[in-house]
């Protein structure tokens, strides 16, 4: 039987008139004073609070209208949602295509014992694919994501219970990831655009020039830099706390993985274990020197939304030694051994020559524009040149030998892996029954070298997973065995080594 219509928490009231009061209270000061240069301070006060007042009032009264006219039904095949005044809409999802039931709260709601639920079916159709109910009582929303979430048990219940706890020791590896030169430079950056809101820009300019007056250019740059980094590092630790704190990896008891985490705002994302098709381990270059990795899971019913706040429900692990990692891979995959530890096979110089030529380009190509201006306009472009030549260089040449060693592709299990990458290095072990197609691209340059890159088409995560610039018998050769008989119309030459037609 289907269940009575449901309201939305009562409580969503007092949440909406404690934030437009917020709002009315940042107002409020740079108003009134704007306002009491050209009349009394209590004329300009009460200008300010009646508007404040009339803010809230209406705020509270969309809110109530919203809360009155809102209403939700869990049915024993569709969940619907019946909301709006003047223009009704009328939202239903299939149960047996939700895919996700995530749970979020920022720090009042959880005051009040609210939370938001967001109910998916992880397809790329926009926000027809989703239902959102904004708020519910934390209990309600709990008891929505298990009703929804509710399968056979499937598995070993022995798996069951928590496969991953945080750990307080990982988070130094927040000021190693890319987060903290981009934390410092958005701060720099927000110092001079506030500076120049208020008209001070030139003051703050000038406080930096009588700080480094007797200070060389050089070392004035290294110190803002380091100033810069010491800001992002700060940063990147802070919005570690704020998104990992009381992490959890849960398998719950019917085949659902369940992250919880977040310190103010606290996230709850769940996840059916018949709809993973494998684990990606990825290794910015930052985290992998110091060797730890983050694991993400190749799911679907995890489709991004436009909406960036959304980005990270693949997030199975934070960034974490890579033992930890490799075990957790193997967990979730319900395997003995992690096939992201697998040995994978290398692949020929040929990869290597064209990284490498590449990596010299690019590296080259800013230095030859910079030598040929220098012949034509002044010299010192050409000392510039060598310089950035000197730098760049050697710096291209290690990554991309970093490229080619980060190479490789095999298969483990279940699972055919591939790895590439070097500023970001992803290992991703794919379900061999999860792939349903082949697609082999050579380019001219590749059809020369004699290699050519595989791409495994699945339904799952980013809808196709690489392997590049694998030797052409190689990777053909590969390609079939990982899944059989799928590759097996488009050759030719069974008793030779595969070639395409």
């Amino acid at each position: 039987m289907s269940e009575e219509w449901r309201r939305l928490a009562p409580r969503t009231l007092l949440a909406g008139v404690v934030v437009l009061c917020g709002v009315a209270g940042g107002a409020a000061v740079p108003a009134t004073l704007g306002l009491a240069g050209s009349r009394p301070l209590w004329q300009a006060l009460a200008w300010v609070l009646a508007g404040a007042a009339l803010l809230v009032a209406g705020g509270g009264a969309a809110d109530w209208v919203r809360l009155r006219r809102t209403r939700y039904r869990i049915g024993p095949e569709r969940v619907d949602l019946h909301t709006g005044l003047l223009v009704v809409t009328r939202r239903s999802l299939a149960r047996e295509r939700i895919r996700s039931v995530d749970l979020t709260a920022n720090p009042l709601e959880r005051l009040l014992g609210l939370v938001k639920v967001r109910i998916g079916t992880g397809e790329h159709s926009g926000g027809d694919s989703t239902l959102e109910l904004d708020l519910v009582t934390r209990a309600e929303g709990e008891r929505l994501r298990r009703t929804l979430l509710e399968r056979s048990a499937t598995g070993d219940p022995g798996h069951d219970g928590v496969l991953a706890a945080l750990d307080p020791r990982w988070i130094r590896y927040a000021p190693v990831s890319f987060v903290a030169p981009l934390l410092g430079g958005a701060a720099a950056g927000a110092v001079m655009q506030v500076s120049d809101w208020f008209g001070a820009q030139d003051e703050v300019l000038g406080w930096i020039g009588d700080r480094f007056e007797d200070v060389p250019l050089v070392w004035m740059i290294v110190d803002l830099v380091l100033l810069a980094t010491a800001a992002g590092v700060i940063g990147a630790l802070g919005l570690w706390v704020e998104m990992w704190a009381n992490y959890r990896l849960e398998r719950e008891p019917g085949g659902t993985l369940r992250v919880r985490r977040g310190l103010l705002t606290a996230r709850s994302v769940s996840l059916e274990e018949r709809r993973l098709r494998g684990i990606e381990l990825v290794e910015p270059l930052g985290i992998r020197v110091v060797r730890a990795a983050r694991v993400d899971a190749v799911a679907t019913g995890l489709a991004q939304d436009d909406d960036d706040k959304h980005a990270d429900l693949k997030n199975l692990l934070p960034p974490a030694p890579r033992a930890v990692a490799d075990r957790v891979a193997a967990q979730v995959l319900r395997e003995t051994e992690p096939p992201t530890g697998a040995p994978l096979a290398p692949h020929p110089r040929a990869a290597r020559t064209r990284r490498l030529g590449r990596a010299l380009a690019a590296a080259l190509g800013p230095a030859a524009l910079l030598a040929v201006l220098g012949l034509l306009l002044t010299p010192v472009l050409l000392y510039v040149a060598a310089g950035l030549a000197a730098v760049l260089v050697p710096l291209a040449v290690l990554l991309a030998l970093d490229a080619y060693r980060s190479l490789g592709h095999g298969v483990s299990g279940a699972y055919l892996v591939s790895r590439s990458g070097t500023v970001r290095r992803s290992t991703v072990a794919l379900q061999r029954s999860g792939v349903i197609g082949w697609t082999v691209r050579q380019s001219w340059f590749q059809r020369r070298a004699g290699v050519l890159t595989l791409s495994a088409t699945t339904a799952a995560g980013e809808g196709a997973y690489h392997v590049y610039d694998a030797g052409e018998s190689q990777g053909l050769a590969f390609a079939d065995e990982a899944v059989p008989g799928l590759l097996t119309p488009f050759l030719e030459n069974a008793g030779a080594p595969p070639t395409v037609r």
